[in-house]
């Protein structure tokens, strides 16, 4: 009895220290030296939250709205009803649909949610990896960035408070939370549920970094080009945001900075004229900007 009350009396004490320290004016001097660095970490992490929402409006056909209700004299359950989704991320089909969505999921993602096979709907999709993949390494980046400045602090803080409260530190300091979930990557569906409801099946198109470099691929081979000259467009993939990183030697074309110089520097692709303005996926259209630079660019033509 005596070493459990010896132990809950500890863990007040703990706790008492704990809260304490972080209202101590040691703890705001640390919390004031590293404040510029904390704002630009955060400043980096609403910038990828708004990357996140940059995905085209894609929509399924929309049939109405309807209530189903069963007011039959047979006690049948019909359980499957409960799964019949209805919102624009969902079309509602045959089983054969479905299964061959399955099959071919690119072909039936653009017959179904009316994704139209134009240069258009390619740019957009381009756009859009190229957000995703940013906001993806932005992610990884910034959590190396926040960890080094609290590493760099580290012997200031009591080793008690940095080995049993880092996490808490970390917000205590003014560090924001860094979401890591991927749940903003669309999900379309293909659904059936028999009319009886009492079967269903599913074929669910994750447009993640992966698939979304697929699609661009898959787009690009049933496209007719207009504007572009043949062999002359390059596709915004994965591959293409490497190379140009290192022919622009990892150094952002507009302010100079380089990823040799800032360790966990995001970098990301512009378009020198945008998308919106005419402007094409081409090589020559293309430059690395920091992520600051490429912000406040927005779609102002500013070349490199």
């Amino acid at each position: 009895m005596e070493f459990i009350l010896f132990i809950l009396t500890a863990y007040i004490a703990y706790r008492i220290y704990v809260m304490v320290y972080f209202r101590s004016d040691q703890f705001t001097t640390i919390q004031r030296s590293i404040e510029a660095y904390t704002a630009n970490c955060n400043d980096l992490n609403h910038h990828i939250q708004e990357l996140k929402n940059a995905y085209v409006d894609v929509s399924s056909y929309d049939y109405g709205i309807s209530v189903l209700t069963d007011s039959s004299n047979y006690n049948f359950k019909r359980t499957e009803w409960n799964n019949n989704s209805k919102n624009r991320y969902v079309h509602n089909c045959s089983a054969s649909v479905c299964k061959n969505a399955s099959d071919q999921p690119f072909k039936y993602l653009c017959k179904y949610f009316d994704i139209k096979v134009t240069e258009e709907s390619l740019s957009s999709f381009e756009a859009v990896l190229n957000d995703f993949e940013a906001a993806e390494q932005g992610k990884i980046l910034l959590r190396e960035k926040r960890d080094s400045i609290v590493e760099s602090i580290r012997s200031s803080i009591p080793a008690i408070i940095y080995k049993f409260n880092k996490e808490k530190l970390k917000r205590k300091l003014g560090f924001e939370e860094i979401d890591f979930s991927t749940l903003y990557f669309p999900v379309y569906t293909f659904q059936y549920v028999s009319a009886g409801g009492n079967s269903s099946t599913k074929c669910e198109i994750t447009l993640d970094i992966n698939n979304l470099n697929k699609f661009v691929d898959y787009l690009n081979t049933l496209v007719k080009f207009r504007k572009s000259i043949a062999g002359q467009r390059a596709l915004m993939t994965s591959a293409l945001r490497e190379k140009m990183k290192v022919r622009d030697h990892y150094t952002c074309q507009s302010c100079g900075i380089s990823a040799y110089n800032e360790k966990h520097l995001l970098l990301e692709i512009d378009h020198i004229i945008p998308l919106s303005k005419g402007g094409e996926t081409t090589e020559s259209n293309l430059q690395t900007l920091c992520w600051k630079c490429n912000r406040t660019k927005g779609s102002k033509i500013i070349a490199s």
